[in-house]
Order: structure tokens, then C-alpha cells, then sequence
């Protein structure tokens, strides 16, 4: 397993910046190569992906939902093996720190040979610069969940 950690300091309360992370069907707006996302309930999201010309689908749950702290997910199937925790961080009351730790598993030499060259760490930076960028032009969320998701 390959682990990337990446973090980004945005210029919203912290309460923004998490309830926009909980619309996860906003994700194409700002995550390179995601196509969509589609919420099947709570817990679940469906993931189709389009990175280097290979096309990916996958499922994921959440495993550990904490309202403007951390939300953390696993795939549950599909051709992707990751888990990872976005957190939250209130720098003040305008500011808020973005945290992502991701654990995945590169599938084939084309992923392997990515991930030995950094690429997936730089996809995660670009992604939390863009997400920077999006929360930040807008100076709101578009929606928000609040529920609790307690692990286990």
C-alpha cells in the first residue's frame, strides 16, 4: 500500500469548508479525472474515474463521519483498493485547514510505475488547490450533511 498526505488552507469558517466536502457529487467541479460521483445513501457513494486513458468504477462507504472534524472511507468494490480520512481543522474563524491521508493499493505497472513517480501525490495537491479555489470563489457551501457516522 502507498500513502499520500496532503493538507490546504482555505480562506472559509470551518463549518463551510466541511459542509461543501459532505456534496460529494460537487467532486467532478474540482478533482482531476473523477467523471462522477453518485450518493447512493448515506454511506455510499458509486465512483467512475478516467485517469491516463483507464476508465475505473468503484464503491465506496464511509466508515467514519464526524460533523466539522473527519470524514473517513474505504472502497467497498470495483477495480480500486483505498481507504482515507479528510479532517478539518479551524485555524480561526475564517480559516479553516484541510487535511487529506489516503491509502491505496496501485493496480498494474501503469499505476505502480505513477505512484513511484509521485503522481498520485500531485493529483491529491491539485485536487485540494482546486477545492481551495472552488470553496473560496464561492464563499459558501452548496449544501451540507451533518449526520454522525460512528465506525464499527
Amino acid at each position: 500500500m502507498s500513502i499520500v498526505k496532503e493538507s490546504v488552507d482555505v480562506d472559509v469558517p470551518l463549518h463551510t469548508a466541511y459542509n461543501q466536502w459532505t456534496q460529494f457529487e460537487e467532486f467532478p467541479r474540482f478533482m482531476e479525472g473523477v467523471d462522477s460521483v453518485t450518493q447512493v445513501d448515506d454511506t455510499h457513494n458509486h465512483w467512475r474515474t478516467s485517469i491516463g486513458g483507464v476508465t475505473r468504477e468503484f464503491d465506496t462507504e464511509i466508515v467514519d463521519q464526524l460533523p466539522d472534524e473527519r470524514i473517513a472511507w474505504r472502497t467497498t468494490d470495483g477495480e480500486v483498493d483505498q481507504k482515507g480520512v479528510v479532517t478539518f481543522q479551524r485555524l480561526d474563524e475564517n480559516h479553516t485547514r484541510v487535511n487529506m491521508a489516503i491509502d491505496f493499493r496501485p493496480g498494474g505497472m501503469v499505476e505502480k510505475a505513477g505512484d513511484a513517480m509521485g503522481m498520485v501525490d500531485r493529483r491529491v495537491k491539485g485536487d485540494l488547490k482546486r477545492f481551495k479555489e472552488f470553496i473560496e470563489e464561492r464563499g459558501r457551501e452548496e449544501g451540507g450533511w451533518r449526520g454522525r457516522v460512528s465506525p464499527g
